[in-house]
């Protein structure tokens, strides 16, 4: 790309943009008004999908902010060129935590240790749970620990969004220093608070079990999630100007590096929290897994096993695929789809003890993603698709020398 080109070169997101961003608005007000009117009639099956299609949209959302982070810590034109699709994924941060308050207002109908003691039916429960409302799983606890979780990655996405921004007009600025002084605890902080968050929010659903590696599960799958819908999008714009001329086959190689990565940590963690609980095979600890081996659940374990993981690490040992974005993309939707159903077995089992999708596992995901992406496309349309006045944007905006 000659230097009069760069200069020339309308760095703002193409029309398909917000023809996207209308479609999804309208997609998710219809679902959702579906969704209200089953809450209505069946508010405990409502609710679980909800958890459902929370922590996986929160999922991109906070996946997102953490590639965003590693990224201002490593360089590299890999992270440049989908820095404002990350960007823009991380804003949404704000609908997020306003989608979290009906999770916090249905929490008896969700978490056993929310309703009264004496309407628990199990004597050894009821004892247990005795000893832990007194101490950490509280309502008041509940609130005030998602307050300060919200509050944690509002400020660093804040913060990033406005060095970012500065980097749009000229003149040319270097923002490398803060954002890796930002970054680099910023990551400690996603880290312990998206551990936390997943035991209050999804592990305490059956309050006699723990796992100290829960949390890093959920961190490398939102990783996961985060790379996977960049793909995504960036697969959407590259049919037009300006992502058609700055996405390179390098910089999708390692994107397809990294979903490589993330769904091997993602594969480890959880195989050694079977590994660890299984060879401990304590009551309290085994029967977590008890209940997603049997009903029917078994089999969604095993297509995790083999789809989430051992497929896709065979493709992505392939260089060529790695490098081919629209071959690339196909396995992107993949692993979100995979990911949506990790979570879900995470979730539902606690509930029945049999294999059960319910319309709220189908219906609230759409809806929240519906109005999920309506947000992420206006953000992308607000600002321009590189920052052209970084000081590192000619790792995308000069050609390759190879």
């Amino acid at each position: 790309m000659s230097a009069a080109h760069t200069r020339n070169l309308d760095l703002t997101a193409p029309p398909v943009a917000k023809t996207i961003m209308g479609r999804s608005l309208v997609l998710g007000v219809i679902f959702s008004v579906g969704a209200l009117i089953g809450a209505y009639f069946q508010p405990d099956v409502f609710i679980r999908g909800y958890l459902i299609s929370f922590m996986a949209w929160l999922g991109v959302t906070l996946g997102s902010m953490a590639i965003l982070m590693l990224r201002h810590l490593t360089g590299g034109g890999w992270g440049m060129v989908i820095r404002r699709i990350m960007g823009a994924a991380m804003r949404c941060i704000w609908l997020m935590a306003i989608l979290f308050l009906p999770i916090g207002f249905l929490m008896p109908r969700l978490y056993i240790w929310a309703r009264p003691l004496d309407t628990v039916q199990d004597k050894h429960l009821r004892e247990h749970l005795q000893d832990i409302t007194q101490t950490y799983l509280t309502v008041h606890g509940f609130w005030i620990r998602a307050a300060i979780y919200f509050a944690i990655w509002i400020f660093l996405i804040f913060f990033l969004s406005k060095w970012s921004a500065q980097q749009n007009q000229p003149p040319v600025r270097d923002n490398s220093a803060k954002f890796k002084v930002l970054a680099g605890p910023g990551l400690i902080l996603y880290g312990f608070t998206i551990s936390f968050a997943a035991i209050d929010w999804v592990m305490s659903l059956d309050p006699s079990w723990i796992s100290t590696i829960y949390g890093l599960i959920f961190l490398a799958g939102q990783c996961l999630s985060a790379v996977c819908f960049a793909v995504v999008v960036e697969r959407i714009l590259v049919r037009y100007k300006p992502m058609s001329e700055l996405l390179r086959a390098d910089f999708v190689h390692d994107h397809g590096k990294l979903m490589l990565t993330f769904i091997m940590v993602w594969a480890y963690f959880s195989f050694s929290q079977w590994l660890i609980i299984w060879a401990g095979n304590l009551p309290d600890e085994i029967s977590w897994y008890m209940k997603r081996l049997n009903g029917g659940w078994g089999g969604v374990g095993l297509v995790l096993a083999v789809f989430h993981f051992c497929v896709p690490f065979v493709f992505l040992l392939s260089r060529p695929f790695k490098r081919d974005v629209t071959r690339l993309v196909w396995l992107a939707v993949w692993l979100m789809l995979m990911r949506w159903l990790d979570i879900l077995w995470d979730v539902e089992p606690q509930f029945s003890k049999t294999f059960t999708i319910t319309w709220a596992d189908l219906v609230v995901p759409i809806a929240m993603g519906g109005l999920w992406l309506a947000l992420f496309f206006r953000n992308l349309s607000s600002m321009p698709l590189l920052p052209a006045y970084d000081l590192y944007a000619r790792e995308v905006l000069e050609p390759a020398h190879e």
